[in-house]
This record gives C-alpha cells, sequence and structure tokens, in this order.
C-alpha cells in the first residue's frame, strides 16, 4: 500500500504492551490520540472485528496523509485533523459518547525527526520550526523573538529537566540577537557551547533536553495533554482502558497526577472514618508503576528507552460510591 514505506521506517514503541492494554473487546470503539504513522493503529485493527471501530487523530499533515490512505483500505478505520485540546469535541461529533479504549503515544515520531525541513533533530540541519501542524501555529524562530531569558531559562528547565538551563538560554539569546541563529544546527551549537566541558561527553549530546523543551513549549503539549487526558476519561465507559506512553518525567508525572485524580479525588481530612465531600472515583489504576520497554526492544528500537506507559481503567458510578464508603442514597 502506499503508506507502507513510512510505516516501515517507523517502529512503534512499547507496540505489544500498548494494545494488550488498550484491547478488551473485539467490537469496541477505540481511538488512537497519535496515529503517526499508523503503527498502533494498524495492529489494533489486526484484533478488531467487523463491527470494532477505531478513531485516530493528529495534527500533523503528513500523518493525516497516511490515515486518510488507511481509511480508504479500511472502512473500520477514520482519522480526524486534530490535537489532543479537540478530542472531546472530536468524539461528540462522531456520537461516540462512551468508548472502548483510548491511547496516546506522546512525543515526536521518526519521520518527523528524520526529516529535517521539521526542524525537531539537532542532528540535520534545518530551520527553527518543530511545528507539529505545520500548517498553524508560530515556528520556533517566531516564539524566541518575544521570549525573554529568563523565560527561556525557565521554559528549558520545566519541559526538559535541563540543569543548565540558564547558561543555554543566554547562549541562545545571545546568538538570537548576533544574528547567528538561524538553522537547528546554530541551535545545537549554542546549546552545545553553553554546556560545561565536563559534561558535553559520556551521554545524551548536550543539546537533547534543550530541543525536547523547545519542542513541548512550541507545540504546547502539557496544555494539550490535560485537556485530552481528561477527555478521554470523561469519554470511557466503565471497564475501558487509558494507556498513554510518555518519553519525558515531566510529562510522566502530568499523566500520574491527571489520572490520580480522578482515582483518589476525596478531599476530606485523613483522620475522617468515610468521605463526606462528595468526590466519588471513576478511574482505578491498572499498574500503578508505569510499563518500561524490555532490554530486547531497547536493542531493537533505541527510541524507546525512556518510554514510560500508564495504564487505567474507568469504574462504574456504583463502584466509585462503594470505594467512596457510600452504601445508597443521594450525595
Amino acid at each position: 500500500m502506499g503508506g507502507d514505506k513510512s510505516y516501515a521506517e517507523h517502529i512503534p514503541v512499547l507496540r505489544d504492551a500498548f494494545i494488550d492494554a488498550l484491547f478488551t473487546d473485539p467490537d469496541g470503539y477505540y481511538v488512537d490520540c497519535t496515529f503517526g504513522r499508523g503503527g498502533h493503529s494498524r495492529e489494533l485493527l489486526a484484533k478488531l472485528s467487523e463491527n470494532g471501530r477505531l478513531l485516530a487523530i493528529d495534527r500533523d499533515p503528513e500523518a493525516i496523509a497516511e490515515g486518510e490512505r488507511l481509511a480508504e483500505e479500511d472502512g473500520r478505520f477514520s482519522i480526524v485533523h486534530a490535537d489532543f485540546a479537540r478530542l472531546g469535541e472530536a468524539l461528540d461529533e462522531k456520537g461516540w459518547h462512551q468508548v472502548t479504549g483510548v491511547g496516546f503515544d506522546l512525543g515526536v515520531s521518526s519521520p518527523q525527526v528524520d526529516n529535517a525541513e521539521r526542524g525537531f533533530s539537532f542532528q540535520k540541519n534545518g530551520p527553527l520550526d518543530m511545528r507539529m501542524d505545520s500548517s498553524s501555529g508560530q515556528p520556533l524562530s517566531q516564539m524566541l523573538e518575544r521570549v525573554s531569558e529568563r523565560e527561556l531559562a525557565d521554559i528549558i528547565y520545566r519541559f526538559g529537566d535541563e540543569r543548565y538551563s540558564r547558561r543555554i538560554a543566554k547562549s541562545i539569546l545571545n546568538a538570537k540577537h548576533e544574528g547567528k541563529l538561524n538553522s537547528t544546527s546554530d541551535l545545537e551549537n549554542a546549546c552545545f557551547h553553553a554546556t560545561p566541558k565536563q559534561a558535553r561527553h559520556g551521554g545524551a549530546h548536550p543539546a537533547t533536553r534543550t530541543f525536547q523543551a523547545l519542542r513541548i513549549w512550541v507545540n504546547e503539549e502539557m496544555d494539550q495533554i490535560d485537556v485530552g487526558v481528561n477527555a478521554a476519561m470523561e469519554h470511557l465507559k466503565p471497564g475501558g482502558r487509558l494507556a498513554v506512553i510518555s518519553f519525558h518525567s515531566g510529562e510522566d508525572r502530568r499523566i500520574r497526577d491527571l489520572i490520580e485524580a480522578q482515582v483518589h479525588p476525596c478531599k476530606c481530612p485523613p483522620q475522617m472514618p468515610m468521605c463526606v465531600c462528595g468526590k466519588i472515583p471513576s478511574m482505578r489504576w491498572l499498574q500503578k508503576k508505569p510499563v518500561r520497554p524490555s532490554d530486547a526492544e531497547v536493542a531493537i528500537n533505541p527510541r524507546s528507552r525512556s518510554s514510560l506507559m500508564r495504564i487505567a481503567e474507568r469504574i462504574s458510578e456504583a463502584e466509585g460510591r462503594k470505594l467512596a464508603g457510600y452504601s445508597g442514597g443521594s450525595l
């Protein structure tokens, strides 16, 4: 088929574990919130019956083109050009008010990284762009025009866990003011020379965390995650599954906290014998600790090294009431 080449070039991270976590019913309705090049979607479709359905969303026009080719071949599949924040809207438009499973594979795909023109990689010289949806929003080059050194340092620290964020932010903006920040190679050079010599070798490239942080900032990924994951949990039917793969500790903490707020929503003091605040759990952890890739997977697909997957399940109102200590009646 037309999309085979790009699919083959992109190895889905935690593929089997992700599908096993999500799939519970061959006749179910599922959502792949990050279609990418369709690796996870194709695996789900292989398990669905003729009555099952799969909706994918993505903000990358190239991913949408790949998904449209798949939709032409398989009537059980459809795709929407949207970001995470529009997940609830996309489901309501299709009349999918309760779904069987929703999956997210956060971060950037291999085809996106490998395309120098997208500006995601410090290993390939390209424009300062980094937009997931190249048809909207502002590229990195424009966003750097209006950020202060302090703000940039905070972005690099919060979204990249970069210990040298202040030095790197200063180096980036100095290069910009001197007219020496015109490409991803220039950005990589600014990060490299801002990093102390003793920290430049022996681990990840000095620009790795900064490029990640800037990508998250350009695409407003943390805000998108908040809206999208909450919408996913709201649209799950009882017994429906949520699985989220992340590649950054900040993303993983955000996912954990969003789910935990539904697993343990009670605000009552610990000394209270039972809940009286009226907050009822709507989710439960299927595995509290995140799933990590095996050594064998990392050897085949190094990109999976930092991946973490959180898995939770929607519970019924009756089960939530029971967990909260309510035996019946109104709250």
